[in-house]
């Protein structure tokens, strides 16, 4: 049986975590490598959050923060057309990704979602459509601010991201609700940031 058929298996009848997924999913992956397009086949209805989570974990590796947030802005427009599954240009769906590399940066980050997956569930149910548009919306503004050219300020909003993302996997609305705040949080500190460079950029041209 490949890694789609378990997937949409156990997401048709109970919920199962999200690191159950990644682990089935890399377990069965292609030896040397994986494509983004392969992911998308693989996960179907998922596909959107772990994608969208996917991109974000590579979006920590330093030096990528500008590609990170233009490729998660493609699936974060997509959730708010309501497609059904999203979809990159086929330069980068087709783009290979080494195997190893990829499946030792998931596999770091699956304990942590193991812990995590012991106080997250299910709760707080909200339209499927509804929250898919929002959780789309928000994305896709992170990713504007993870473009924001400043040392390490992508961090924080590529944080909030995966947050967002696992919410959406783990349908907790009481998380959603949670990283939406803090989504809001953040992009109050990069307005913030971004009036006081321009105002400091315009002293300095007064000064000048």
């Amino acid at each position: 049986m490949t890694s789609s058929v378990k997937i949409n298996a156990c997401h048709e009848g109970a919920h199962i975590p999200t690191s159950a997924v990644l682990e089935q999913l890399f377990r069965d992956a292609p030896p040397d490598y994986v494509t983004i397009a392969w992911l998308i086949g693989s996960l179907h209805k998922r596909s959107f959050g772990l994608v969208m989570l996917l991109i974000a974990l590579v979006g920590l590796v330093p030096g990528v923060g500008i590609f990170t947030g233009v490729l998660l802005g493609f699936p974060a427009l997509q959730m708010m057309l309501r497609q059904e599954s999203p979809s990159l240009p086929r330069f980068i769906a087709l783009r290979r990704i080494p195997t190893p590399k990829i499946a030792r940066l998931v596999h770091r980050t699956i304990p942590l979602l193991k812990r995590l997956e012991t106080i997250i569930r299910p709760r707080w149910h909200t339209p499927f459509e509804a929250t898919k548009r929002v959780v789309g919306l928000i994305v896709l503004l992170l990713a504007g601010t993870i473009i924001w050219p400043f040392p390490l300020s992508h961090i924080i909003p590529t944080l909030i991201a995966m947050l967002v993302s696992f919410a959406y996997l783990e349908e907790d609305g009481v998380l959603l609700c949670i990283s939406l705040a803090a989504a809001l949080a953040s992009f109050a500190i990069t307005a913030a940031t971004v009036w006081a460079t321009v105002r400091a950029t315009g002293l300095l041209e007064k000064l000048l």
